[in-house]
């Protein structure tokens, strides 16, 4: 690890010491991309400290942020933030004003800034219960304290002098973000993360990745406030990356085309969208094409890495890759080298598929309590097995506990829970992180998630059901979009399945089904069922007699982060879910 780098602005002024960018971000404004330099970056960051330090904000002091879309000024205020030992608080966009008030009180923020006149007004709605003494927005907003008036508060330089005492006086071990956990159960949860946690583990995960420092561009679109996409953007800067921010994310297939990124994270919603898409253009295309686009979609989900499949296999993916695949990379642009997957399980078949047409899935697993990284697959040395999140990264220590639980022990396991030491000593026994997830190390020391610890249920019978891995077998199925495995002191498991309606549609449409256009009269036509029970039958054939999916219900609205049923990370809400859908559930059991 580079002795220059202890804190995470290090990583901006090691980057203009050593390798000054023109392009260091750019931002679409008005058609046209806009770029800011790696000086003008810490000019405006120093800019910013000043400011904040005039508004009276001190070491400690807490500043929450919540922007709609990553954009520049995000990452100039974490500069401007961290450099003068204050605490970036990153909060959803997505989240409830609840959220938005626990959040704010529980953590102390003393300001918040904001992207956009929304979450201006969502904020406003609630800062008379809490703390603030202001909201700042990114965009100019009549009636609001704007970003350009801190860039005119921070014009004088007579107080850079202090910015600079500050600046040494930081040090790594010093807290720098709390990240509250968007949750499947229960309150949200501040994850509190020193600069050491995120720059050591920073250094770590790129040993695993591929690049070297050089000229190659990235498309920065994945929430911000997520640790993934964060630990993303510092290792950019550090490796002297163009950092474009994507427009939005109905706009990231444009954005792909025009900026043609040599690398993007993914998370695995992301890509099975982005599969769907792709094979249903597939099925609209008519004799020979479409012939050949199934013959190598077939062909790619027998993908096994280091030509272990033979020469004519290869052969034979050679010409699906000139034919099909060569299409699928320029609908990325081009350029991408790899994507690295993490956030939550992702489906064997799409890691296959996408390596066999030249865009390399490597699966990675990491929460934000360990700054993100704890393992990851990569092509060189043999490290990369399907089905496993790779092998555990240096510098840190992995064991599997008698229940089967993953304990992690390293420089990159936070400090703790804010204002919660008891769940802190709960959750870190003897140095050791209890992630709750269920897996196991084989032989090649390569990780394997096989479950949520709080997850695994019993049926009445004592057997035990691990839901994920039935959940992701069902989610293969082009029919099905999300499922959810029941059960829990019931004599069988069943599921609740929200099913893929446009390409349930256009199937009823290709067999001549008649619907009114309400999603409500489509789940419950009783070819609809069939060929859903069908896709269950499939998955039936993989699983033990005991963990058979014995019934289902089909729900008609899709989940989603807007109706409270998916997390900002695109992750279930369990509980909720459940209790949204007790009458389908009263339907399976109690009849």
């Amino acid at each position: 690890m580079s002795n220059q780098i202890t804190r995470l602005f290090d990583f901006a002024y090691h980057q203009l010491a050593t390798n000054p960018q023109q392009k260091c971000f750019n931002t679409k404004i008005d058609g046209k991309w806009i770029s800011t330099s790696t000086q003008s970056y810490i000019d405006q960051a120093n800019c910013i400290s000043r400011a904040l330090l005039r508004l009276g904000v001190t070491p400690n002091d807490k500043i929450a942020v919540v922007t709609s879309t990553n954009r520049v000024e995000w990452s100039i205020l974490d500069i401007a933030v961290l450099q003068i030992g204050a605490v970036n608080v990153p909060l959803y966009p997505t989240i409830s004003s609840d959220d938005f008030q626990y959040i704010i009180n529980h953590s102390d923020a003393v300001l918040c800034f904001v992207s956009d006149n929304e979450l201006a007004e969502k904020v406003l709605k609630i800062k008379d219960k809490t703390q603030l003494n202001d909201i700042y927005s990114f965009d100019t907003i009549e009636g609001f304290s704007s970003w350009e008036s801190l860039l005119k508060l921070g014009e004088d330089e007579s107080n850079q002098s202090e910015v600079e005492l500050l600046i040494k006086q930081v040090l790594g071990a010093n807290l720098a973000t709390i990240i509250y956990t968007s949750g499947t159960t229960g309150t949200p949860k501040g994850v509190m993360l020193s600069h050491k946690n995120i720059v050591e583990n920073t250094f770590t995960s790129a040993k695993a990745l591929n690049f070297t420092p050089g000229n190659y561009m990235v498309l920065s679109y994945l929430p911000i406030c997520h640790i993934f996409e964060r630990f993303a953007l510092y290792y950019y800067q550090n490796m002297g990356f163009e950092i474009y921010f994507a427009e939005s994310i109905d706009k990231l297939g444009d954005n792909l085309k025009e900026v043609k990124p040599h690398f993007i994270p993914v998370v695995p919603r992301l890509l099975e969208k982005i599969y769907d898409k792709i094979v249903d253009k597939g099925g609209n295309l008519k004799g020979i094409k479409k012939m050949l686009f199934f013959w190598s979609l077939d062909l790619g989900k027998k993908y096994e890495p280091y030509r272990e499949n033979g020469w004519w296999y290869h052969f034979q993916l050679n010409i699906a890759n000139k034919l099909v695949f060569s299409k699928w990379r320029e609908a990325l642009g081009g350029n991408i080298k790899f994507l690295v997957s993490g956030s939550a399980a992702l489906q064997p078949n799409l890691i296959r598929v996408f390596t066999a047409a030249g865009i390399p899935v490597f699966e990675g697993y990491g929460m934000t309590e360990t700054s993100p990284g704890i393992s990851i697959n990569d092509f060189r040395n043999k490290g990369f097995k399907i089905g496993t999140v790779g092998r555990i990264l240096d510098d840190m220590e992995v064991k599997i506990a008698g229940d089967g639980e993953i304990l992690v022990k390293g420089s990159n396991v936070m400090m703790g829970y804010y204002k919660n030491s008891a769940l802190t000593n709960e959750t870190i026994v003897d140095g050791f992180l209890h992630t709750g997830d269920i897996g196991e190390l084989d032989a090649d020391r390569f990780l394997k998630i096989t479950d949520r610890k709080k997850e695994i249920f019993k049926t009445s019978g004592g057997k035990y059901i691990a839901p994920s891995a039935i959940e992701g077998l069902l989610k293969e199925s082009r029919f099905i979009e999300q499922a959810m495995v029941i059960g829990e002191g019931e004599k069988m498991p069943a599921a609740f399945i929200q099913p893929h309606f446009e390409f349930l549609l256009a199937w009823a449409k290709h067999k001549g089904l008649q619907f009114d256009g309400s999603n409500e009269n489509v789940i419950q036509h009783k070819k609809v069922r069939k060929r859903i029970q069908k896709e269950i039958d499939k998955v039936n054939e993989k699983l033990g007699k005991w963990e058979q999916i014995k019934a289902f219900e089909l729900t008609s609205e899709s989940w989603s982060v807007e109706n409270n049923l998916l997390t900002p990370t695109l992750k279930m809400k369990r509980k909720i879910i459940l209790q949204n859908y007790s009458h389908l559930y009263i339907k399976i059991y109690k009849n």
